[in-house]
């Protein structure tokens, strides 16, 4: 059996136009764009049980219309109901229950949206540092600052990403209705 795949041309990875910003971050209606349009694709991916496990930016493609296509699939799992085990994907997005070695489910993805965010409007990541053990424990106690240049409401999303404890992150549904996220995107007509 031949697999074949086709892929849409691209305008590169988010990461790409991300570096190449004078200030290495996005202004925060061009981020909340860009946040909306993973939370929406990743809606769709958890709907039918599949878990990305690596969102980030040299993993999100841009359409030559500027939108969001998530790519690269291989730390990927369809889990329709055990929770995950494997620690997989890029160390500054891992989240607090891979690095402590629990399982996981979808809301590895929520944190990564956290994670996201915060290096679209910042241009780095949020639990950055110099060796590895200093990163892992700043990821698994959630301890992060955020700059004063930001938006309070941009700082309350990445807030209610970057929790903990997995059930209490913001769902994918209340992100998309989130004030920062409204006040930047048009709302789909149904």
């Amino acid at each position: 059996m031949k697999c074949k795949s086709l892929i849409k041309y691209t305008l590169g990875a988010l990461y790409q136009k991300l570096t190449s910003t004078l200030d290495k971050r996005f202004p925060e209606p061009e981020a909340a764009k860009y946040i909306a349009q993973v939370a929406d694709a990743l809606m769709y991916l958890h709907q039918k049980k599949v878990i990305h496990r690596d969102i980030k930016p040299e993993n999100l493609l841009l359409g030559s219309n500027g939108e969001i296509k998530i790519a690269d699939f291989g730390w990927s799992v369809h889990a329709p109901s055990s929770k995950r085990t494997t620690v997989c994907g890029t160390l500054d997005y891992l989240p607090p229950e891979m690095v402590c070695g629990k399982s996981h489910n979808e809301k590895v993805d929520l944190w990564s949206v956290g994670v996201l965010c915060y290096e679209l409007l910042t241009g780095k990541p949020p639990f950055d540092s110099k060796c590895y053990d200093e990163t892992y424990r700043r990821i698994s106690k959630a301890q992060f600052t955020l700059p004063s240049y930001m938006s309070e409401e941009a700082k309350d999303l990445i807030k209610k990403l970057l929790v903990v404890n997995p059930g209490h992150r913001l769902s994918l549904p209340l992100l998309m209705k989130h004030e920062w996220i409204v006040k930047y995107n048009t709302p789909k007509s149904e």
